[in-house]
């Protein structure tokens, strides 16, 4: 394949050096850009939560001295997994609810969909194919969060017409989302608690937050065609929005922390990652649309040091 050839296979807003083109065959390369394996910030974002309810109730258990450290460390691989495949499947849903919208858009024109480099056939082929990884993931864990990780599609189905009908299409994405809050906890406990909702609820500002920095990126684009956002309805005030947000968020994870018992490491995690989110409203501009991507990208980070956190925090027998 030529160079020029080679150049088309790509997404637009993808990193070219991602493993993607490296290692998988370029028949895949469509696949893999539908599940966005070549972007891995979103499979991350989906599993800070599910990472950070699985340790706080981690941090509870271990108080009573009924932490089971094995379980804890397997049910991080089958979140990890499941964050993946998941992540994967709704994005290629989305993707096709989004077929003539992503043909409008400069950003998305180059996606396999619209580039028709995979018909929407074999996109639900996939999705079907991805669901059952996310299906084997979890029957892995109680009956309890079964029934818990069924409920969450009904907001997964909603979540791609959100931007048709309302001006807070990312509420409805932090929904979906932020649900590893609640599924974490109840992974290990087999219910659920004030602190695991309040990680929910704290996950669901945090993902309004920084998507509304990754939706500046297309807001003119978005205006043209009609699609709703709160980059569009907070403007020029974005930043005063997002100062809201996680101010909320690192309240309702103080909280959190308290009501579970986490040591003094968790909120030193807590204490970093609202440094980063600070840091990312101080320097936003939010006319360029490269450094927007780049700050939704540390939010990454922004989970780890929460997640790193919690783990110090665990008083490991």
């Amino acid at each position: 394949m030529s160079t020029a050839q080679d150049q088309s296979a790509r997404v637009y807003d993808a990193p070219s050096n991602n493993w993607v083109y490296r290692l998988l065959p370029k028949a895949i390369w469509p696949y893999a850009q539908l599940a966005r394996w070549d972007r891995p910030i979103g499979w991350e974002l989906l599993m800070w939560p599910c990472f950070w309810s699985s340790a706080l109730a981690a941090n509870y258990l271990a108080e009573a001295g009924a932490l089971p450290v094995r379980v804890f460390i397997t049910h991080l691989l089958l979140f990890f997994i499941g964050s993946v495949a998941m992540r994967g499947a709704g994005c290629t849903y989305n993707d096709l609810v989004d077929h003539k919208i992503d043909m409008a858009v400069a950003r998305t024109r180059s996606r396999p969909l619209p580039s028709g480099r995979v018909t929407r056939l074999q996109a639900k082929i996939f999705i079907v194919l991805q669901a059952l990884v996310g299906a084997a993931v979890l029957f892995c864990f109680n009956w309890f969060s079964v029934v818990l990780g069924i409920v969450s599609l009904v907001i997964v189905v909603i979540y791609p017409f959100a931007k048709r009908f309302t001006d807070w299409p990312q509420f409805f994405l932090g929904l979906a989302f932020s649900w590893g809050g609640l599924m974490g906890w109840a992974g290990l406990t087999g219910s659920l608690s004030v602190a695991a909702v309040l990680v929910y609820i704290a996950a669901i500002v945090w993902t309004i937050g920084y998507d509304t920095i990754y939706a500046h990126q297309d807001k003119e684009d978005d205006a043209l065609i009609g699609v709703r956002s709160t980059a569009r309805l907070f403007a020029d005030d974005t930043k005063i929005w997002l100062g809201g947000f996680y101010s909320v968020m690192g309240v309702l994870l103080a909280v959190a922390f308290g009501l579970a018992g986490a040591g003094f490491p968790a909120y030193l995690g807590l204490l970093a990652a609202l440094v980063l989110l600070a840091y990312q409203i101080i320097v936003l501009d939010i006319d360029n649309p490269t450094q927007c991507l780049a700050l939704f990208k540390l939010n990454g980070k922004v989970g780890l040091l929460l997640f790193a956190g919690l783990v110090l925090a665990i008083p490991f027998a």
